[in-house]
């Protein structure tokens, strides 16, 4: 629900901030050529298109909104500034009670204390041995009983750690990562702890441990790690009030170190150290069911964190396939306000990442009004909070959407777009999964820009961002990013040097913002999202495909 007085306060107090100049009774100071130029530019007369979108950025990067942490008073003023500028674009409701905000329960959660763990009645120490992991589902949780060994905990077409292994009401211990040889984009999604928590829930298992390589001991040793043993993390609340356990698995209850793990791995017929070696060797992986009896007790410190999505729809204008929504999504959320830099600030604005994306999305959702004539499929319009704390508000709405799941047949996300150059190309990244590749080929073409692959398979982008939350309920999608032809790999490169997750990402002091590029971006994405959603059929992932297949996707099968 809106909160007019509290949004219009901000307004006036944001408009104030953003006038750089001194008031009118103070003697203007001589300003350096360059700070001259730098003023001559962000007070430049623009077009209607491009203002309209630095309008939006110059609001939701203000200092004023404070980084727009997740949780936070400026967070909640942001959300309902979106929620104005959907109404104004003529989105209906679609978020909860007729309003454009779907509440999102999130949960601030962190380690109450070091909590116990023995093997075979014998106490590890804390911070040498082990540290404790939290369980978002209680306060307090005990855990007794076998541990299996599982190396990486993978199961896929080729490879499965847990063959031959019954891990059924046992706990799981596992490595972080994955190994060589398998796609970066896949790699990515088993390196993680959560798809990991996930296949030992599959198989049977109550909780995962996870074990130190004595590699990775040397790069961090437990000691030095046990400094950060409450730093919080987010989640969601179950309907029920239990705290969800993101990735649908069982919590992660311990990490254990070289020395925890050589103990737990006594009388076992192997040593930590050689099992850890024996990762990375070529053949096939042979998991062993330990001896030591572990007992582990883990207290949980949870505190709501009550936040928002955004969101508005457009209703298809074709019986047909109005019930079947196409979702563009972008983050709302920001890091907050942090360490300072060099020159002494500490909010950490966001204009680049993601107040740029929402721009984007509102001036999207306004051609569409523009152009007159509505889509055939339905477009929901969603700004997503909590990207910042593991892509958590995606999880939500992607496990609780504000319409019917099934009605969900694609997402194009907008994340973090760099526009601070001329682009001449667009990416899609997962584009090569599923049908969506193809239309985005097309509409970048009829705006202007051809379309270029992932640059950079090795950051696995296409499982960091929000759209991995649809990819894993089966919606085909892709995430959407200016090309880095011609100027664009220095310009982004400079980015995530300088930039990346710096108070220096706004737009006074942050680096010049081309907000032609930043309307051309608009068009480009406003076509696919036009194509998409007038298509003759649904997108579709292509048949066979890994992540289609996985979580049963249309068409993969």
């Amino acid at each position: 629900m809106f909160r007019p007085a509290l949004l219009l306060g901000l307004l006036i107090s944001t408009a104030a901030v953003a006038q750089d100049a001194p008031p009118a009774t103070a003697p203007a100071a001589p300003a350096a050529a360059e700070t001259q130029a730098r003023n001559a530019e962000l007070n430049a007369v623009l077009p209607p298109a491009q203002a309209a979108m630095k309008a939006h950025v110059m609001f939701l990067a203000s200092d004023a909104m404070r980084g727009r942490d997740a949780g936070s008073p400026e967070y909640d003023i942001a959300a309902n500034y979106v929620a104005s500028q959907f109404y104004a674009a003529g989105l209906r409701p679609a978020g909860d009670a007729g309003s454009y905000l779907q509440n999102v329960p999130l949960i601030r959660m962190n380690a109450a204390d070091k909590g116990t763990l023995s093997l075979n009645g014998q106490p590890l120490t804390f911070g040498e041995e082990y540290l404790p992991g939290i369980d978002p589902r209680a306060a307090e949780a005990s855990f007794k009983g076998q541990v299996v060994y599982v190396g990486y905990g993978i199961v896929r077409p080729g490879r499965d750690d847990y063959a031959g292994l019954d891990v059924r009401g046992k706990i799981v211990a596992v490595v972080r990562g994955a190994p060589d040889g398998l796609d970066s984009e896949e790699s990515a999604h088993f390196g993680g702890i959560a798809t990991k928590a996930a296949i030992a829930k599959a198989k049977g298992a109550v909780a995962v441990i996870a074990l130190q390589t004595p590699a990775l001991a040397e790069r961090m040793p437990l000691s030095k790690a046990a400094a950060g043993y409450q730093s919080p993390s987010v989640s969601w609340a179950e309907a029920n009030g239990a705290g969800h356990v993101m990735g649908g698995g069982v919590p992660t209850i311990a990490t254990l170190g070289v020395a925890g793990a050589e103990k737990l791995f006594a009388g076992s017929g192997t040593t930590w150290a050689k099992a850890a070696q024996e990762l990375s060797a070529k053949g096939p992986f042979r998991g062993v069911a330990l001896k030591p009896a572990l007992a582990a007790t883990i207290r949980t410190e949870i505190k709501p964190l009550p936040s928002y999505n955004v969101a508005g729809i457009l209703p298809g204008s074709d019986p047909a396939v109005a019930s079947e929504t196409v979702v563009l999504s972008a983050h709302l959320d920001h890091v907050g306000v942090g360490a300072p830099n060099k020159k002494g600030d500490t909010i950490y604005n966001g204009a680049m990442d993601n107040a740029v994306g929402i721009a984007s999305l509102i001036e999207e959702a306004k051609r569409f009004k523009a152009a007159g004539k509505a889509p055939r499929r339905s477009i929901l319009f969603l700004a997503v909070t909590a990207e910042e704390k593991g892509l958590v508000g995606s999880d939500y709405f992607a496990n609780n959407p504000t319409i019917g799941k099934a009605r969900i047949v694609a997402n194009v996300n907008l994340d973090m777009p760099i526009i601070t150059y001329k682009f001449t190309d667009v990416i899609a990244f997962g584009a090569a999964r599923s049908t969506l590749g193809d239309i985005v080929k097309r509409a970048a073409t009829t705006a202007g820009a051809t379309f270029s692959p992932d640059p950079m398979p090795e950051m696995a982008l296409f499982v960091r961002s929000d759209h991995y939350r649809f990819v894993q309920q089966g919606v085909p999608s892709v995430f959407l990013w200016p090309g880095t032809s011609g100027p664009g790999k220095a310009a982004v490169d400079a980015f995530f040097a300088n930039n990346y997750h710096q108070p220096s990402d706004e737009v006074v002091q942050g680096p010049p913002i081309d907000w032609e590029s930043g309307e051309r971006f608009i068009n480009v994405n406003y076509q696919i999202a036009r194509d998409i959603a007038d298509a003759p059929q649904r997108p579709a992932w292509n048949k066979g495909d890994f992540f289609g297949t996985l979580y049963n996707g249309y068409g993969a099968k």
